[in-house]
């Protein structure tokens, strides 16, 4: 198998390099966070169009690159190694896949729009008591006329509060936990009948908490047929959680530049901590969780396109290891630091709060373990 990249993607990576390097430092991000909204729109503005890198996993007949998971893995890793706050994941990753499988019209006037910096998406399917079950949810959507009724609560929505859309998951039949019965919607921000409480993650992104209530949208809004979203719903969750892999081993690579730089500086008994023996073995042992991430998330992208129990498995062999290893390699950092690495002032106490968050997104270790043990289960009766 081949793990080359290609030319353009090759560029399309020292593109985005240079410029978080140029303009997205770590003052600037701090300077950001602090800026009502908890971002700077220019930025998202300047993927766009100085960039181009938002059309980069659409296909060139509706404006984009003609990319797809693997452009989407090269740009999440070096938005890892940012620890950036764009939505680019939501919107491009999870949104995009959702419009192309709907095709038709909605993809034809919604993806020029998200290539132009111009649409934001975000995917609401989390519930308070879902545990990253997608198909544990209460929310209900009810035939209303021509349209629907929602009704329900959506937890820890990412990027909402900068969202122009979102992707609300609704029953329409069933009970919780039920297969059957979940359908998928696409809902304008702003809709009448929702309330929004908006709150920063411990990693600095945005998120909200959703609350409809005899929010009526058209019948337009629904994706695909009525209570069959499932299987993309978690199509979706697997993308975002390779996405999400490739994110962690950027920020893990940042983590350990960090790490090992801090080392080479800091003078203890008259040398400088690098040339501990114990130090260069904790180093190391970073390095190689480093490259073995960097390896399962390549594993889990190239297998996103393979029939479900087969990308579902590589997904969660990706997301349990990356889980494990972004835990020790962050303590290890913040070992190495000392109480320095957990400050607001060090870069690095910034990349181990991503990492911590980055372990439990889309899934922990434990879930993924446990979704593998069905999987091989199933296989084997």
């Amino acid at each position: 198998m081949d793990f080359g990249f290609t030319e353009t993607q090759t560029m399309l990576r020292e593109q985005l390099a240079r410029f978080f390097r140029e303009r997205y430092d770590f003052d600037t991000r701090q300077k950001m966070l602090a800026r009502e909204g908890g971002r700077d729109p220019a930025v998202w503005k300047a993927f766009a169009e100085e960039l181009g890198i938002l059309g980069a996993g659409f296909p060139e007949s509706l404006g984009g690159l003609g990319g797809g998971a693997v452009e989407h893995m090269v740009i999440m890793e070096e938005l890892g190694r940012a620890i950036a706050i764009e939505p680019y994941l939501d919107t491009c990753v999870i949104g995009g896949h959702a419009l192309l499988a709907a095709s038709g019209p909605l993809a034809e006037s919604l993806v020029p729009g998200i290539i132009a910096g111009d649409v934001i998406m975000a995917f609401a399917w989390a519930e308070p008591k879902s545990r990253y079950n997608p198909a544990r949810i209460a929310t209900r959507a009810s035939a209303d006329g021509a349209g629907w009724t929602l009704d329900g609560h959506k937890a820890v929505v990412l990027a909402a509060p900068w969202a122009t859309h979102w992707l609300v998951t609704a029953r329409t039949s069933g009970s919780p936990g039920d297969r059957d019965g979940v359908s998928l919607f696409l809902v304008e921000a702003g809709v009448p009948g929702v309330t929004r409480r908006d709150y920063p993650t411990v990693d600095g992104i945005m998120a909200s908490e959703l609350y409809f209530e005899r929010s009526r949208v058209g019948p337009h809004a629904l994706l695909g047929r009525e209570g069959e979203a499932l299987p993309l719903v978690e199509e979706l969750l697997d993308r975002a959680a390779a996405a999400t892999c490739a994110e962690a081993a950027g920020t893990m690579r940042r983590l350990h530049e960090l790490t090992l730089d801090y080392a080479k500086q800091r003078v203890q008994f008259g040398q400088p901590i690098s040339r501990f023996q114990v130090i260069q073995h904790r180093l190391v042992d970073m390095l190689m969780e480093v490259e073995q991430a960097v390896s399962m998330a390549y594993q889990a992208t190239l297998r996103l396109d393979l029939p479900a129990p087969e990308r579902a498995r590589a997904v969660s062999q990706a997301k349990a290891k990356i889980a494990k290893g972004a835990r020790f390699l962050g303590q290890a950092a913040v070992q190495t630091h000392g109480g320095i690495g957990i400050t607001n002032e060090l870069a690095a106490g910034h990349y181990f709060k991503r990492l911590t968050m980055l372990e439990s997104r889309y899934g922990d270790q434990d879930h993924h373990l446990a979704r593998l043990e069905a999987l091989m289960m199933a296989e084997a009766a």
